[in-house]
């Protein structure tokens, strides 16, 4: 055994050991050598190591003490600068839950915390019986709707980070099909606009909440009887912080019509899930998103060997949809589209016409619904996107940097939601507070297209706030000060990954779309 002073501190300090999990195969722990103290990284290694709970991390032991699926996917991209093979343990465990549909369920629940520990818990989803005809796994309890697909991604990220060990372990030959599967989840059973983007049918699925672009699309949804169901989030968190009653009560009753429905499994293609009250939008942060994992995915069937030029043209296409559907030339932003309105709104009918700039949105009458009228940070998230047409980048940088964003200006950093609207909360959950995970991905975006300044200003305020908050669940946009839960794992993992790949300056072209050299391969 090695009793180098440089191997027992290794040994005692899980920041800085690469350390094998149960099931893991062969054993790889290594000590890393002796390196100059550097307190970001070690407190923020603390959080995702105290976090972790034998194969995956929960976002809070307190809050949130399962496993979520966009939470489970930044925070590999974090912890594969501790431990690749615990990064890739962390996507593994994840998608085990995968159901038979192609689904990644937004929730996998650990059979060793108490039901009551979280609402709505496992014997409210009853993914085992009202899950089984769209295949829930029965190996594994989970909730039956889904986040955003920021897997793929996470996952050629984690394979960069020590390609031996990826390869070694067949990790992205493992990942592949399921990450297919899941794609085609999104672009053929959750087409229900007709136009190939994807729509969410819960604001769970968006993942922002309670944002204010959910207004006007929750209104038309009769709240849950607060008798039947109690919510143990106001147990972790400040009423004054959370989603209000009246929002929990039209959450649940979504979620039960949708599990009383068997989670879609029955509903044909558009017409069931476009039908009666409820809830269906196309959100351009969640599109954004499965837009730059079919790019990564399309790296990852490159790597395997495939020609994955048919993966970007697809990638290609849908971000020329998001451009034609859900872009707002006028306001510089995307809009969400509210798939179940009745009849244009506000920001469809200022050109006497329903879409932006005055077109009908491709799909034609069926399923066109109306563009919401709230700006909220999901509308700057296509940033991440390259291929973007001409002036459609330059003009969400302006947006960010206008004053309902004020990205290098009086916001510390970007909010959650436009700072001029009268919906504006600085810390109410997605209403106002920023987040890190937002910010990342501005963050990358801003690289992308050149505007490298902004992107390190933004790169510095992300850390500045995100240690000195103990790495809060979310911040006043204005004042850096931390809410929701502290220690959490999004905000350590993404924070310590903009910390870790500054000095190397990570390329945003690993999943930027094919490079002349792969086009040429694959052509």
């Amino acid at each position: 055994m090695d009793r180098t002073p440089a191997a027992a501190a290794a040994a005692s300090d899980p920041a800085r050991t690469t350390s094998a999990a149960p099931g893991a195969g062969p054993a790889v722990s290594r000590a890393v050598t002796a390196r100059p103290p550097d307190p970001l990284r070690d407190a923020a290694a603390r959080v995702l190591f105290r976090n972790w709970i034998e194969r995956s991390t929960v976002p809070s032991r307190t809050l949130y003490p399962h496993q979520w699926s966009w939470d489970s996917a930044f925070v590999a991209i974090g912890l594969r600068h501790l431990s690749p093979l615990r990064a890739q343990l962390e996507l593994e465990t994840l998608l085990r839950a995968q159901w038979a549909d192609g689904r990644i369920p937004h929730i996998v629940f650990n059979p060793s915390v108490p039901p009551d520990a979280y609402f709505p818990g496992p014997g409210f989803w009853r993914s085992r019986t009202a899950g089984r005809a769209a295949g829930a796994p029965d190996a594994v309890e989970t909730s039956g709707i889904v986040q955003p697909p920021v897997h793929a991604l996470a996952a050629w990220l984690v394979h960069l980070a020590d390609p031996g060990l990826s390869r070694a372990r067949s990790f992205l030959a493992r990942l592949h099909p399921r990450l297919a599967a899941w794609h085609r989840f999104l672009l053929h059973r959750r087409d229900l606009g007709g136009a190939g983007l994807a729509a969410v049918v819960h604001p769970w699925e968006q993942g922002m909440d309670n944002s204010p672009c959910w207004d006007g699309p929750l209104s038309r949804v009769p709240p849950a009887d607060p008798g039947t169901f109690r919510r143990a989030d106001l147990h972790h968190g400040s009423p004054r912080e959370r989603p209000t009653d009246l929002d929990y009560g039209r959450y649940v009753r979504l979620a039960a019509d949708y599990r009383n429905r068997g989670y879609g499994a029955h509903d044909a293609h558009h017409a069931d899930a476009a039908r009666g009250p409820g809830f269906a939008v196309e959100d351009p942060a969640f599109n954004a998103l499965l837009i730059a994992s079919e790019h990564a995915l399309a790296r990852i069937t490159g790597e395997l060997g495939v020609p994955a030029t048919a993966r970007h043209e697809r990638a290609e296409r849908l971000t020329r949809v998001l451009v034609e559907r859900l872009w707002d030339p006028r306001d510089g932003i995307f809009r969400c589209r509210d798939l179940h309105a009745d009849a244009p709104d506000a920001a469809d009918t200022r050109d006497g016409q329903n879409g932006p700039g005055g077109q009908r949105g491709p799909g034609g009458a069926r399923g066109a619904g109306a563009l919401v009228v709230e700006r909220g940070v999901t509308g700057l998230v296509p940033l991440l996107l390259p291929g973007l047409p001409d002036g459609v980048a330059a003009a969400l940088v302006r947006t960010a940097c206008g004053p309902r964003f004020a990205l290098g200006g009086r916001a510390r950093l970007v909010p959650s939601h436009d700072l001029l609207s009268p919906a504006f909360d600085p810390r109410r959950y997605w209403r106002g507070p920023a987040w890190v995970n937002v910010n990342w991905l501005l963050e990358r975006g801003l690289r992308l297209h050149g505007e490298r300044a902004r992107a390190d200003a933004l790169r510095a305020a992300v850390l500045d706030v995100a240690a000195a908050s103990g790495f809060a669940e979310y911040v006043d946009p204005y004042t850096g000060d931390g809410h929701g839960a502290r220690g959490f794992s999004w905000s350590a993992a993404l924070a310590l990954d903009l910390h870790l790949d500054a000095g190397r300056g990570e390329p945003a072209h690993h999943t930027a779309g094919p490079g002349t050299r792969e086009r040429a391969r694959h052509e």
